[in-house]
């Protein structure tokens, strides 16, 4: 049976698809010592390489919940210092579900199952996500009401979200899309600046872990996620 390279490589373990998308316009993957194409297709009988190392499947998937700190950057290029991928320096080769900016810190999920990782991105399931901000002066009501029903921001305009005041210059926010540097972008066109952000949910899924440390995802938490994804 044929399959998608980068679908094969999903499956794997080693990357999304995404991923695996970028590893083959860099012309690093072959199959059968052939440099892969977009849409190329594999069987389980052809060697497939990335750099010229052979791929092997994993026995078995690992899901993580990682409390991303501060200065740690959302990428699986080890060229990158502070990479998080090396920082975790966990025994399988992992990658990041979505991303969490350089300077903000909190949940961010971390698998080597790359099929699921468009199923859980995908903008139009609208799976929540949580956070804690803190701007750096006094929130108003007019602040509040204004960033909850939408802004205008990299031309497009954001979703209706929920938005909490929880102390004078803190809130809680949460979004149903992942734009980049989303919550720093609303704010900042309201005059805003953030001074520290905190992923603190990722739909069922809480942060319950500290700064640095990660933990494998119970199989209550495991099943939901699939229910919620549709997948198994």
């Amino acid at each position: 049976m044929e399959t998608r390279i980068n679908k094969y490589l999903s499956e794997s373990g080693y990357c999304s698809r995404r991923e695996a998308d970028r590893l083959i316009e860099q012309k690093r993957i072959k199959i059968n010592g052939k440099l892969a194409v977009i849409g190329s297709k594999v069987t389980e009988q052809c060697l497939i390489t990335v750099d010229d190392k052979p791929i092997k499947r994993q026995n078995e998937f690992v899901y993580l919940a990682f409390n991303k700190p501060i200065g740690i950057t959302s990428t699986t290029d080890q060229a990158i210092k502070g990479n998080i991928v090396d920082f975790i320096n966990y025994h399988k080769r992992i990658f990041h579900i979505g991303r969490l900016d350089k300077d903000s810190e909190g949940l961010i999920l971390m698998t080597n199952d790359g099929d699921i990782v468009n199923q859980i991105l995908r903008g139009e399931n609208n799976h929540e996500k949580e956070y804690i901000v803190v701007v750096n002066k006094k929130i108003t009501e007019d602040f509040l009401k204004n960033i909850s029903k939408g802004v205008p921001i990299l031309n497009t305009v954001t979703k209706p979200c929920q938005v909490k005041q929880i102390g004078e210059k803190t809130f809680k926010i949460i979004l149903t899309e992942g734009l980049n540097r989303q919550i720093r972008r609303m704010c900042d066109h309201f005059g805003y600046q953030v001074v520290s952000l905190k992923r603190i949910r990722i739909m069922h899924i809480h942060l319950d872990v500290p700064t640095g440390k990660y933990r494998e995802l119970t199989k209550k938490e495991l099943d939901q996620l699939f229910k919620l994804i549709g997948n198994r």
